[in-house]
């Protein structure tokens, strides 16, 4: 049975309803009962906590990060102000977009900082590169989190900038997928973006594009 809506006839809830009295004759269960029942089938014996030591996690999170062509390197609180500094000389990047709530005492002096006020992709794309910290980070995946909170900032903010230049704690650290999902299990509704490197894309030759949903350039301080 099509239903037909201002002259358009909508052939696919036609073929759904049909489908749904089908299986109503069948004695199936119904749609939220059949879904319900496939999601508590589905197994999940995977793997849920850490099994390598703190060392071998910040390590394995480094390996993954170098081979997404991420720059790496680990500094204490106290060298954060210098190794940013040394980060962006290295890049050639002075004018910084910062989102608000950003610690000041990571920010090398010498170079022109402005806070996000919401600006229009248009004018984030002026700056030179992006400084941000960040929720959590998975070394299994090499997988860096950004939720909307203060010192991370809105997704556009890490997006249109050609340059980023990320700090994550070490202890901000977790090995797999479910603790990090874990950690960020209060804040699930906030927009939340996953990166694992810098952004890039290959064509059907192979061909790889840096830079096409993100930055192309990517600095990774991890502060322990």
């Amino acid at each position: 049975m099509a239903t037909e809506t201002g002259g358009v006839i909508d052939t696919s809830a036609a073929r759904a309803e049909i489908l749904r009295r089908i299986r109503a004759a069948n004695g199936a269960a119904s749609d939220a009962a059949r879904a319900a029942g496939q999601w508590s089938a589905i197994e999940r014996d995977y793997l849920r906590a850490a099994t390598r030591s703190r060392e071998e996690i910040l390590e394995l999170l480094e390996d993954r990060l170098h081979d997404y062509d991420a720059n790496v390197v680990r500094a204490s609180e106290a060298e954060v102000p210098g190794t940013i500094a040394r980060m962006l000389t290295e890049r050639g990047r002075r004018k910084l977009l910062i989102p608000s709530g950003l610690n000041p005492a990571w920010l090398p002096e010498g170079f022109d900082y402005t806070v996000d006020d919401g600006a229009s992709p248009a004018a984030l794309d002026q700056f030179e590169g992006v400084i941000t910290g960040s929720t959590v980070a998975i070394a299994l995946t090499g997988s860096v989190i950004l939720q909307n909170v203060p010192g991370q900032g809105r997704r556009a903010v890490s997006l249109v900038p050609d340059y980023h230049l990320c700090l994550v704690r070490t202890e901000d650290i977790v090995e797999t997928v479910p603790e990090a999902l874990d950690r960020i299990r209060d804040t699930a509704t906030l927009p939340t973006t996953f990166f694992a490197g810098p952004s890039a894309t290959a064509d059907i030759e192979m061909t790889r594009i840096k830079g096409v949903h993100g930055p192309r350039f990517l600095d990774i301080i991890l502060i322990q």
